[in-house]
């Protein structure tokens, strides 16, 4: 069997988005994933992508869609294919039933977009049903903010910090170390908060970048994946035996073996995993292994 590549940061269209060639990105996203060797893409849609409703504010009905079309990619791919349940936090209660809705049909996690600052209290009532159903949080992060930006409330690590410690038993994902400004910035805000892991997608590949996630986080709080640039991602995956990582199993830790920690052993296996199994894995966090620090090449 072909060792597992998890990618714990994908995006699938629809017909919803106002795209025509929508089909054939999609198809684009499996095909490389197929000669990458992705065995699963953890994915999510946030709704019309901003053809019917802003991208990071997007209104019920284009949650609901967006979701739905989620879930039928992943009865036609099986485990190929899981699913990030997408919310919009400021539609509480809508937030709630799609959480519920969709964990019935074999959702691993909660996406949530850039729809409303990670130390905001109305996160607080998505992190309670994380929490219930063992799932982890993917929230979009950008690097020290320094500013607003128009049509989102954008986040940095250290916004994500505080939800993280008001809520230590619900295992938060930092999106996309290769996104937005200043990534150590961000180590620093996060390094000390133990239930906040990093996925390494975005479009930035920096020289450098991993070897700062590794040296300020460890190999096992990190995640591989892919964003919407998968070249990038395919170029975070080659980087990675040039990093600190000096150990074969920090490099498996970030290629799958987190992921499957932290979304449950079915992304990796291919099998249904129990919401008792995956809480369990979920609490019980990384194990006290520290990676092997290399220097760089």
């Amino acid at each position: 069997m072909t060792e597992p590549l998890i990618d714990a940061h994908a995006h699938f269209l629809h017909e919803g988005c106002g795209r025509s060639d929508w089909r054939d990105v999609n198809a684009a996203r499996l095909r490389a994933g197929e000669r990458m060797g992705i065995t699963c893409h953890v994915a999510s849609v946030l709704g019309s992508f901003g053809f019917r409703s802003p991208t990071y504010f997007p209104s019920p009905e284009d949650v609901t869609a967006g979701n739905d079309e989620m879930l039928a990619l992943c009865r036609k791919h099986g485990a190929l294919v899981r699913m990030l349940v997408t919310v919009n936090p400021n539609h509480s209660a809508h937030a709630r039933r799609e959480i519920e809705r969709c964990v019935e049909k074999g959702a691993v996690g909660i996406k949530l977009a850039a729809s409303r600052r990670a130390d905001d209290p109305l996160l607080d009532p998505i992190c309670g049903l994380a929490f219930k159903h063992g799932l982890p949080i993917l929230h979009h992060i950008w690097q020290h903010r320094r500013h607003e930006w128009p049509n989102q409330e954008i986040s940095d690590g250290a916004d994500l910090a505080v939800l993280a410690r008001r809520h230590p038993k619900v295992t938060l994902i930092l999106a996309h170390i290769g996104g937005g400004g200043d990534y150590l910035h961000t180590f620093a805000a996060v390094r000390d908060v133990h239930n906040i892991v990093a996925d390494i997608s975005g479009s930035g590949v920096d020289r450098g970048m991993l070897d700062a996630a590794v040296v300020s986080l460890g190999s096992q709080r990190l995640l591989w994946g892919s964003d919407i640039t998968m070249e990038t991602g395919l170029a975070k995956l080659r980087a990675l035996e040039h990093t600190g990582l000096s150990s074969a199993d920090d490099i498996k830790d970030i290629r799958w073996r987190n992921a499957a920690r932290v979304f449950g052993s079915s992304v990796a296996t291919g099998t249904s995993a129990s919401r008792t199994r995956r809480r369990r894995a979920l609490h019980a966090g990384p194990s006290r292994r520290t990676p092997s620090a290399g220097k760089s090449k």
